[in-house]
C-alpha cells in the first residue's frame, strides 16, 4: 500500500471527547480487531479479507476486520435491500454464493483456496470477475460476477472510509455532533478538524 496520509500528526481519536457518550462508542467499537462472526464462515471470511485487502490496497488488520465485521453484520441483520435488479439473487445469496465461487477459483488455479494463491493471480482472477468474464462453472450459476464484485466493492468502501484510522489519513474530523459546525466559508476550517501539511 501507497502511503496516501496527507496529515501524518492527525488522529481523530483525540478529538473522541468532543462526541456524545453514543457516538463515542459506535467510534470506539470500531476499532476492536478481535470479533466473532454471526454469518460468515472463517473460509469466507479468510477469502473477504485478502479480496477486501486487494480492492482497497490496504492490508492493515485493524481496517480489514473491520471492514470483515461490517459485511458480516450487514448478511446476519438481514434487513432487506432497498434495490435490487432483476435476475439478481439476495444479497446472502449473492455473497454466500459468490465466496465460494471465489473459493473455487483458487482450487481451479492452483489447488488451494484463493486466500492462499499470490497476489498476481488473485488480482487476475478478481479482474476476470469484475468483468464477467471468469470461466463458469456450477458454483457461478445464478451468480451474476460483475454485480457480485461492485457489491463487495461498495460494502468494502462503506466500511473503509469509516474506520477512524481512515479518517485521520484523510483529514476527516469525525462526527460534527453535538458540537456542530460554527464557521461559514468554505476554506475555513473548525479548531478540531485537520491541517494539511505540504
Amino acid at each position: 500500500m501507497q502511503n496516501h496520509n496527507h496529515y501524518p500528526t492527525y488522529d481523530v481519536m483525540e478529538e473522541s471527547k468532543a462526541w456524545d457518550a453514543h457516538t463515542r462508542s459506535i467510534v470506539m467499537g470500531r476499532l476492536i480487531r478481535e470479533q466473532s462472526y454471526g454469518y460468515l464462515t472463517f473460509i469466507e471470511a479468510e477469502n473477504l479479507r485478502i479480496w477486501c485487502s486487494l480492492l482497497m490496497d490496504d492490508h492493515r488488520g485493524e481496517i480489514m476486520q473491520y471492514i470483515i465485521s461490517h459485511i458480516d453484520r450487514v448478511l446476519a441483520d438481514n434487513k432487506g435491500e432497498g434495490n435490487r435488479k432483476v435476475n439478481v439473487p439476495p444479497i446472502r445469496t449473492l455473497i454466500r454464493q459468490g465466496l465460494k465461487a471465489i473459493d473455487e477459483t483458487g482450487w481451479i488455479a492452483n489447488s488451494q483456496p484463493f486466500f492462499q494463491l499470490d497476489e498476481s493471480n488473485q488480482r487476475s482472477i478478481m479482474l476476470q470477475i469484475s468483468n464477467d468474464s471468469y470461466p463458469p462453472t456450477t458454483n457461478w450459476e445464478g451468480i451474476p460476477q460483475k454485480i457480485l464484485f461492485q457489491k463487495l466493492l461498495q460494502l468494502s468502501i462503506e466500511a473503509y472510509y469509516a474506520h477512524p484510522l481512515v479518517w485521520s489519513e484523510i483529514g476527516f474530523g469525525g462526527p460534527a455532533y453535538p458540537r456542530g459546525y460554527t464557521l461559514n466559508g468554505p476554506s475555513d476550517l473548525e479548531s478540531w478538524e485537520a491541517v494539511k501539511r505540504s
